[in-house]
C-alpha cells in the first residue's frame, strides 16, 4: 500500500466525479494551489495509484449486450501464462486469479452469443484449460470499477 494523505484523497474524489475537471477546478474545491494539484496527480501517476484516465462507456449502447461471467479451472503450472493470454483478448473487461472451484474468473461483453461461444471455444483450446463455467448476466444492478473514497 502506498502512502496517501487526505488532500490527495480529495484530489481523488474529485478525479472519480469527474476526470474531465480542470486542475484550477479540483484546487478550488480541494482548497490548495494549482501547482499543488498538478504535482499530486502527478505523484500518484508515478506511484501507480492513477493509472489512466479514462471515459466509462456503456458497452450495451455500443452493441455489446451481452455480458458473460467465466469461471477456467486449469491444470499443471500454466496459470499465470493462461491468465495473460485472455487478458489480451479484446471483448475481456476483468480477470481474475481466484480460490475456489475455478482458478480463474472472466468477466467479458460481446455483441452476441456466437462471438461467445467463439471465446469460450478459444479458452478450451487453449492449453491447460481443463475445463470453463459459463453464466450470462441477465441484468446489470451494478457495474463500476471505482469505489468511493
Amino acid at each position: 500500500m502506498v502512502k496517501i494523505d487526505e488532500i490527495d484523497l480529495k484530489i481523488l474524489k474529485e478525479l472519480q466525479d469527474d476526470a474531465r475537471k480542470s486542475l484550477k477546478e479540483i484546487a478550488e474545491k480541494v482548497g490548495v494551489a494549482e501547482g499543488t494539484v498538478y504535482n499530486r496527480i502527478n505523484k500518484m501517476k508515478t506511484m501507480g495509484v492513477i493509472k489512466k484516465f479514462i471515459p466509462v462507456l456503456d458497452y450495451s449502447m455500443l452493441g455489446y449486450d451481452i455480458t458473460a461471467v467465466v469461471g477456467v479451472s486449469a491444470e499443471g503450472g500454466q496459470l499465470v501464462e493462461i491468465e495473460k493470454e485472455i487478458a489480451k483478448e479484446k471483448n475481456v473487461t476483468a480477470v481474475y486469479d481466484v480460490t475456489g472451484e475455478y482458478d480463474i474468473l472472466i468477466v467479458a461483453k460481446f455483441e452476441n452469443r456466437d462471438k461467445l461461444n467463439e471465446f469460450v471455444k478459444r479458452l478450451l483450446g487453449m492449453k491447460s484449460v481443463k475445463k470453463t463455467y459459463t453464466m450470462l448476466v441477465l441484468n446489470v444492478v451494478k457495474e463500476a470499477h471505482m469505489i468511493d473514497l
